[in-house]
């Protein structure tokens, strides 16, 4: 398949037709925007826009969503804006409105078929598939070692997905010695040709030795053996090459913009 068309094949089936990412989370269409919105603190966000929004509706659109967030009472909401977004100006616009743009996102894909997956991890390192709460919690302890934030609110979703839908959250550490250094989550989207890898964040310590790709050649596993055709990342600049060189191509750019609102 061409690129064009994986492209458009992620954006009719992850974007257009999005799926709720956790338990009390909805997915609604609002004029020309899909959106995700959920209670509490749950992650509420545009995910797709029409390519029909031009200039002449795009402030009203973006107008339109913060009112509803502003409604809720969210304390944050997110516009997930692509590359390929139409009008052009589109970030220029939601940065009017009040929303921060965070680091940009490399969107890459692979199929599964393609991808090695033979790849262990090394000397001293242990993989271990995550099925519990004591399994969810060392993942969050590998993460917040990788990225040195607080990784509660991932716990909490980990924790949701495994209740709520356990065929679909596979999750998985690496440990050295007993101590969680890296981890990773691949999540199965039913209905779609799609499967999403998350995380993936290693300890600085035990980096460049090849976890990442360990982690990613195990999920690729798990992945081929469900049936899924293509695996899908949202790839951090520092995740990019490595899944570049696994196979993974870059089809487009993401960055979220988002709204914060003041308590």
């Amino acid at each position: 398949m061409t690129s064009e068309r994986l492209l458009a094949l992620f954006d009719h089936e992850m974007r257009e037709h999005a799926r709720p990412d956790g338990p009390g989370a909805r997915v609604e269409r609002d004029g020309p925007v899909v959106r995700q919105s959920g209670g509490d603190d749950a992650w509420s966000a545009v995910v797709w826009s029409s390519p029909a929004l031009d200039e002449e509706g795009a402030d009203a659109a973006v107008a339109a969503q913060v009112a509803y967030c502003l409604a809720r009472g969210v304390t944050s909401f997110e516009w997930k804006l692509y590359s390929y977004d139409r009008p052009a100006d589109l970030g220029e616009r939601l940065r009017a409105a009040g929303f921060v743009p965070e680091p940009p996102e490399t969107l890459m894909v692979a199929a599964v078929a393609d991808l090695p997956a033979d790849a262990g991890p090394p000397a001293g390192v242990e993989l271990r598939e995550v099925h519990d709460e004591a399994g969810v919690l060392l993942m969050a302890e590998a993460h917040e070692a990788a990225f040195g934030t607080d990784s509660s609110w991932l716990r909490d979703h980990m924790l949701a997905r495994l209740a709520a839908a356990p065929e679909e959250f596979f999750g998985v550490v690496a440990l050295a010695d007993g101590m969680p250094v890296s981890s990773a989550r691949l999540e199965l989207y039913p209905g779609t040709s799609f499967a999403g890898l998350w995380g993936g964040g290693t300890h600085p310590e035990w980096r460049g030795r090849g976890i990442y790709r360990a982690l990613v050649a195990h999920r690729a596993r798990t992945a081929a053996a469900r049936g899924v055709r293509y695996l899908q990342v949202d790839a951090s600049a520092d995740s990019a090459p490595i899944l570049a060189r696994l196979g993974f191509t870059a089809l487009a750019t993401t960055t979220p913009y988002v709204y914060r609102i003041a308590p």
